[in-house]
């Protein structure tokens, strides 16, 4: 039999209308372009950004997404939490405490005799909530699926970019990807680890760039300025699409290709050869 190779498409942090909007507007071309085998997009700011809402869920599955991740964010909207009860295409970070609602990983299935493929939600804990270890977490849940199946992606919610770097380095070899995502700023540090892991520290922001980190500008300067709380308004313009695109030997769980996305390109002028 020879080597069965996935592509798999992971949309980076989806942020508010303008976020859904350009996914809804571009996703399908993107399929259909690199003839993508499974989509994953992390949406924990899609509910006018900040939270999920069953709505922005339908609206992400409608334009080709299969499974939506999230991170701290996904607790912010309460009406969410009895779509997280019952929704096998939403996960929210693994590692919260025992009794939280969802689910933190599921194996799904590809078509084209590709195979299953687990994709597993962590979360951070420097900078950021005390709740229990991703990296233990991450042994734990390869311990449930590896009978099952060899390609599995991780979402890897952080503040930290250290945080990321370590898990990668500790999963190497374990899992097909460790994709970093919360920070909203695209890294270009997308590699394949020794063992066949691929990586980037984050996928970046599907969203208003017209922002600070998708909040409107006066708000977000202003908490800096003041030091006090000032309503979160999400901002609107200059959207972009930011996204890895992994092409996944399925039957070895590793990484054999990776590159980022980001559309349209920001403007970066000219600067002379040396």
């Amino acid at each position: 039999m020879g080597t069965r190779t996935a592509t798999i498409l992971f949309i980076g942090d989806v942020v508010g209308k303008p976020g859904l909007q350009i996914v809804s507007h571009l996703l399908k071309g993107y399929i259909s372009k690199y003839s993508v085998d499974f989509v994953i997009c992390n949406g924990e700011n899609a509910h006018h950004g900040k939270g999920m809402s069953r709505e922005a869920l339908h609206q992400l599955r409608e334009a080709g997404v299969d499974v939506v991740t999230g991170g701290n964010h996904t607790w912010s909207n309460f009406n969410f939490f009895d779509t997280l009860k019952s929704e096998s295409s939403v996960l929210r970070p693994q590692n919260y405490p025992r009794g939280a609602y969802g689910r933190g990983y599921g194996i799904y299935s590809m078509a084209d005799g590709l195979g299953d493929i687990a994709v597993v939600n962590l979360q951070g804990r420097t900078f950021m909530s005390p709740i229990d270890c991703p990296f233990r977490t991450a042994d734990w849940v390869i311990k449930q699926v590896k009978e099952k199946v060899s390609c599995i992606v991780v979402d890897m919610h952080a503040e930290a970019t250290a945080e990321k770097i370590a898990l990668a380095w500790y999963l190497d070899g374990r899992v097909a990807a460790v994709i970093g995502t919360h920070t909203h700023v695209q890294t270009a540090d997308e590699r394949i680890m020794p063992n066949g892991t691929g990586y980037c520290s984050d996928a970046g922001m599907t969203g208003p760039h017209e922002s600070v980190i998708g909040m409107q500008i006066k708000s977000a300067t202003d908490r800096f300025l003041f030091q006090t709380p000032h309503k979160y308004e999400c901002a609107e313009n200059d959207v972009h699409f930011s996204a890895l695109l992994l092409r996944i030997d399925t039957e070895k769980g590793v990484t054999t290709g990776i590159r980022r996305i980001c559309f349209p390109e920001f403007e970066r002028g000219e600067v002379p050869e040396g």
